[in-house]
């Protein structure tokens, strides 16, 4: 069994100098946001994989139906030598892929990426110890700056799975999508998440489940803040608020201040003052249509040549081609 190889392009302070911008940056302006990555410390993650188990949120099971069912399918269309999976964590959902591709005869090498060096070994390790023939390449990086450093040999297939590409901002998913063009030579692919439009009652429990595990989740964020920048937010004054903007066709997840307060967060160098009732975006989860999936791919340089859902049309997944 080869031990895999790990690449690290993340300084030692690199999360701690990106949490303090993102802090200064949103909590500073007239309508304050935190970007969801900061969700993902250790107790984060343990929550979002409870919340992949509740009832109400379909996106994962939904995702892996159709990956199960078209693993196949994607590794004959696309022939992978180099399978890339962006915000990999504990790469379980790419194990459907790399059966596939494996069987097929076409898969040399692994490379998962993600901002946690910690996750990002112990995934490695698993992959290699499932897969030992495997070569496993890990790449500790941040998806925004450092895909142009992603190893690998042609034909390369990236994975952006788990709806994550609803996070970014429409400005956001353009760059994003560019810069994988960027990475890839024409005729190789992209095989992209997108959670769908849906009925709203749905998507809205979907983001704030009767156990109250999302709202956990939500209010866990100000705890890594207070942690990392010595902050003084207190969690239980804040209540989680999951809200469907028809216009966007996004959810966003907010935390409501139940009082006024000011918040101290000296590692940032600021204090921050909350009216009763006001509210701290902490996620946007943008919702997709057929249409707009694959008209940001054309004005990327993609070409969308497949479309898959699972069978309730939830979730799609999409292959598209690098022109």
């Amino acid at each position: 069994m080869t031990n895999p190889v790990l690449d690290n392009h993340l300084s030692a302070d690199h999360m701690a100098r990106a949490l303090r911008a993102d802090v200064r940056a949103g909590l500073s302006g007239p309508r304050k946001t935190l970007p969801p990555k900061w969700f993902y410390d250790a107790t984060g993650s343990e929550l979002f994989e409870r919340i992949t188990e509740l009832p109400e949120y379909y996106p994962t099971r939904a995702e892996r139906e159709v990956l199960l069912a078209r693993a196949p399918e994607i590794a004959a269309v696309t022939g992978a030598a180099t399978l890339v999976e962006l915000g990999s964590g504990s790469s379980e959902k790419t194990r459907a892929l790399l059966d596939a591709l494996l069987a097929g005869g076409t898969l040399k090498k692994f490379v998962p990426m993600d901002v946690s060096i910690s996750a990002l070994s112990a995934a490695a390790r698993s992959i290699v110890e499932q897969y030992p023939g495997l070569l496993v390449h890990g790449v500790a990086g941040d998806f925004t700056e450092h895909l142009s450093l992603l190893p690998g040999d042609e034909p390369r297939l990236v994975a952006f799975l788990g709806g994550t590409i609803g996070n970014l901002l429409p400005g956001e998913r353009g760059k994003f999508f560019g810069a994988v063009r960027e990475l890839l030579g024409p005729g190789e692919w992209l095989l992209l998440g997108t959670d769908l439009v849906k009925d709203r009652q749905v998507l809205v429990e979907a983001y704030d489940d009767a156990q109250g595990v999302t709202a956990e989740f939500n209010r866990n964020v100000l705890r890594v803040v207070n942690r990392e920048l010595d902050a003084d937010f207190e969690p239980e004054a804040f209540e989680h608020v999951a809200v469907w903007d028809a216009e966007q066709e996004w959810i966003e997840m907010r935390l409501r201040a139940t009082r006024a307060m000011t918040v101290g967060l000296p590692g940032a160098g600021v204090e921050v003052r909350f009216a009763a009732g006001e509210e701290l975006r902490t996620e946007v989860s943008a919702k997709f249509r057929r249409e707009r999936v694959e008209q940001e791919l054309a004005e990327a340089g993609f070409e969308l040549a497949h479309w898959w859902t699972d069978t309730e049309g939830r979730f799609a997944v999409s292959l598209a081609t690098a022109r």
